[in-house]
């Protein structure tokens, strides 16, 4: 091992799961399940990522039993069969290689997909809104909310039923939950909004507690959360360090064991008027206020961020030496690689054996097949 790097490798536990190392593979949305079902090609996929000694694996996003939860017609359900089966194939072949591994749980609202693709049922967002002014689709009735709720709660059961070893609930990015966190999307006139990011978390909260109660108080639930927006890179729902533990401290009470913090670059400080520009990251700040295990996450490895990725562009390899860095002071977790482990399975033991010069850059033309 790589005297450089030997602060990934070290184990990690949470809860009921014990990690080898600190990589965790992030969801990253491949479209590839014919059908909604997810078949021999993902499952080998995400087998390989296990024998390439990733820590965690977290799939894509797979949608809950939502009449619109996906906005492109190849992302996975994580709801009926035969797709339930075919997430059993890919746990199975995950634990046989040694992985351990998680579905992200995910509903799209009222967001756009790039293809163009439309589903048959009306979006559904917390005000009918994809962004800051912009209809679109349907306001969800509370009718509406109390059955997506069950729906997060029924996939999170499922899971741990098939053998998962954590699930994650995807609360970031401009997606349904991240509609209500955020003032631009959400101007309700009930319970689930309010002048503070405290109130408009009430969604996220209750979702929280459905799935606790749905999975028992030992199964790891990991919350991804972002200040930035599809919708707006330059959204920020907490401007404050007061303001980010109104927002996430209250998710953390209700049942969340890891905050996985998306931010595009994370070597990026967070509140740099506070302390600096090599001052904490997201998630730095999020392991500090509120006392959760934390993943952080963006352009890990890479020279640029992931955003050009789905404009065609690939992205040289960049060194490690920022990350170790704030790993060796434990200013978060685990690090969640994206890009790099899409075009190279074995990223993780070959940064394990110290063999930069052996690892491949990310090439777009990677996104069109499941390596």
């Amino acid at each position: 091992m790589s005297d450089t790097s030997a602060v990934l490798f070290r184990p990690f536990t949470v809860s009921s799961m014990n990690l080898p190392n600190r990589i965790v593979m992030a969801p990253m949305t491949r479209a590839m399940a014919p059908g909604g079902v997810p078949g021999e090609a993902n499952a080998a996929y995400y087998r390989r990522r296990a024998e390439g000694g990733v820590g965690l694996i977290l799939s894509e996003g797979t949608v809950v039993s939502r009449p619109a939860s996906r906005n492109e017609p190849g992302i996975p359900f994580f709801h009926g069969e035969p797709a339930l089966g075919g997430w059993k194939g890919v746990i199975d072949a995950v634990h046989d290689a040694g992985g351990r591994m998680g579905p992200q749980l995910w509903h799209t609202g009222s967001t756009r997909g790039m293809s163009g693709w439309e589903p048959e049922a009306a979006v559904e967002s917390p005000s009918g809104l994809v962004g800051p002014g912009e209809p679109r689709g349907e306001t969800m009735s509370e009718e509406a909310i109390a059955d997506t709720v069950a729906a997060f709660a029924k996939a999170a059961a499922d899971a741990k039923r098939l053998g998962f070893d954590t699930i994650e609930i995807h609360g970031a990015h401009g997606y349904l939950i991240d509609q209500f966190f955020w003032q631009g999307t959400n101007e309700r006139a009930d319970r689930y909004n309010g002048a503070t990011i405290k109130e408009r978390s009430r969604f996220a909260a209750e979702v929280v507690v459905a799935i606790r109660a749905a999975v028992g108080p030992d199964f790891p639930v990991i919350l991804r959360v972002s200040q930035w927006k599809q919708q707006d890179f330059r959204a920020r729902l907490a401007t404050t360090p007061a303001e980010m533990i109104d927002w996430l401290a209250p998710l953390v009470e209700a049942g969340v064991d890891v905050l996985h913090c998306s931010q595009r670059r994370f070597w990026e400080p967070e509140f740099p008027e506070i302390d600096g520009e090599t001052g904490l990251n997201f998630a730095g700040w999020a392991k500090k206020l509120t006392g959760a295990a934390t993943i952080s996450v963006g352009s890990v490895g890479l020279s640029s961020d992931f955003l050009g990725a789905f404009g065609g562009e690939g992205a040289e390899i960049s060194g490690l030496d920022r990350l170790v860095d704030r790993m060796e002071r434990d200013e978060f977790d685990l690090i969640a690689v994206g890009r790099a482990l899409i075009s190279d399975p074995t990223w993780a033991r070959k940064i394990e054996a110290g063999s930069m010069e052996k690892l491949k850059s990310f090439d777009a033309a990677t996104l069109a097949e499941l390596v």
